[in-house]
């Protein structure tokens, strides 16, 4: 047993011995008489030999900052490089002859380099190349994000001289579509009332106005309505008259506001849409005169999309629709105008994949307002207190919501892409006087198809 451990463990010595004094090739230049085999390539920071077929006594370096140079014997030269760059090596025999000059570059280590943008990026079939003291990139790329990764690693071995010659493949447009909706409510009830009392005379009630009451006993009770929600009665017993006014009003209203623009624009390249006008807004000048400034309104869609990898889209988003508003303005003392505008606006930046959604923007609002008048100590008294009180209440609300969805998009033919004016033909005299009909849709061919659509469906694009 010992003597086989003995015999295991001077194997494994031996073949460890073996492995340590394996000699290391260099890459070597040969140098013949009068002139070099060729150019001496040396990565920066790394060393080459160059080897002359003749002895040689003297050597010189024309630039020591771009290369260093050392003696092994006097046929061997060790060559270090130290920047990039082009210098020449020269070597002189013992009686002085030149026997060559040496052309070195000293190039960045993109051996290295290599090994690293393989780890860093795997599958991307990107070249690398020197030129002069620069690395130069080349080829297809799957995502500007990954584009930006091989350059700042290009930059660590060579600062500042980098040239990009790659190009980022697959689908770089992208579709932008923007959802407003918004739904307001508002529910307005009221209730009001006026009692009046005489002797026959001019009577004054509640609500300040006169009533003018007849003199006699046993007048009927009168009732009288209005389409406003006013009821008044009235009458007489003995010498005492009165009059009652009831109001009650309730109203109801709902809004519903919808805005779908869509905008396409290239990665890294901002897009603008606009849908509605320009309002003139005037102004005084510094020297006393009318100026006039316009403000844009309705849909607005400022986008810049960057396609970051694949089908991940960062987005940068500035989107609004803005409206007229008479009800609110300002009035100039020469009874201008300007009327106010109601606007929803949002501005963020995401980061989605194509085809999701993301709600970017919500608001939810609810307004109360209530309100009561009376006379003093009467209408505290129940039931019969309501005839001396009036009161209101008021309710508002509003949501709103933004929704945003991205798509990857190529173009198409131009004959695949159909326009809403494929929907209607102009109607012949026939038609119109006859029939009444201002207009009318094909019925064959592939405009009849595209008029048996609706507008729902995506207009100019191939989803992917």
């Amino acid at each position: 047993m010992n003597m086989k451990r003995i015999l295991v463990a001077g194997y494994l010595g031996a073949l460890l011995a073996s492995t340590v004094m394996t000699p290391v090739t260099a890459e070597v230049l040969r140098v013949l008489q009068g002139q070099a085999s060729g150019a001496l390539n040396v990565p920066m920071n790394r060393a080459v030999v160059v080897e002359s077929d003749v002895p040689f006594a003297e050597l010189s370096i024309a630039n020591p900052g771009i290369a260093d140079i050392s003696t092994l014997s006097d046929r061997s030269i060790y060559v270090l490089g130290k920047a990039p760059g082009r210098t020449t090596l020269t070597l002189l025999s013992p009686e002085g002859a030149l026997i060559s000059n040496v052309d070195v570059h000293v190039t960045p280590d993109i051996a290295e380099f290599k090994e690293r943008l393989q780890q860093i990026l795997p599958g991307e079939p990107i070249e690398v190349r020197t030129a002069n003291d620069g690395i130069v990139l080349s080829g297809q790329v799957s995502s500007t994000a990954k584009l930006d990764r091989a350059l700042d690693l290009a930059n660590r071995y060579a600062p500042d001289r980098v040239s990009n010659l790659m190009v980022v493949g697959g689908t770089q447009q992208v579709m932008l579509k923007v959802r407003f909706a918004e739904m307001s409510r508002t529910v307005s009830k009221g209730f009001s009332s006026s009692v009046a009392l005489g002797d026959g005379g001019r009577l004054r009630g509640e609500s300040g106005t006169y009533l003018q009451g007849a003199n006699g006993l046993g007048l009927p009770i009168t009732v009288s309505g209005n389409p406003n929600g006013a009821i008044g009665l009235g009458g007489s017993i003995g010498g005492l008259e009165f009059e009652v006014l009831l109001e009650a009003l309730e109203s109801k209203g709902m809004v519903r506001t919808l805005a779908e623009p869509n905008l396409t624009a290239l990665s890294g390249q901002e897009a603008k849409f606009l849908a509605g006008g320009e309002y003139p807004v005037p102004g005084e000048s510094d020297s006393g005169g009318i100026t006039v400034s316009y403000k844009p309104f309705g849909v607005e869609l400022n986008f810049t999309p960057v396609v970051v990898d694949q089908d991940i889209i960062n987005l940068t988003i500035d989107a609004a629709v803005s409206s007229i508003d008479t009800t609110n303005g300002f009035t100039q003392s020469d009874g201008t105008v300007i009327p106010a505008f109601r606007q929803r606006q949002t501005s963020t930046t995401v980061e989605m994949r194509d085809g999701e959604s993301f709600a970017i923007a919500g608001l939810l609002q609810d307004d109360f307002r209530n309100g009561a008048s009376q006379i003093p100590w009467i209408g505290d008294i129940p039931i019969l207190g309501a005839l001396f009180r009036s009161s209101d209440y008021q309710r508002a609300q509003t949501e709103l919501v933004v929704i945003i969805t991205p798509h990857l998009v190529t173009p198409v033919a131009g004959e695949a892409l159909a326009l809403p004016t494929d929907r209607v033909r102009i109607p012949t005299e026939r038609d119109l006087f006859l029939f009444g009909k201002v207009a009318t849709g094909p019925k064959s061919g592939g405009a009849g198809e595209v008029a048996r659509q609706d507008f729902s469906s995506s207009y100019g694009y191939v989803m992917e």
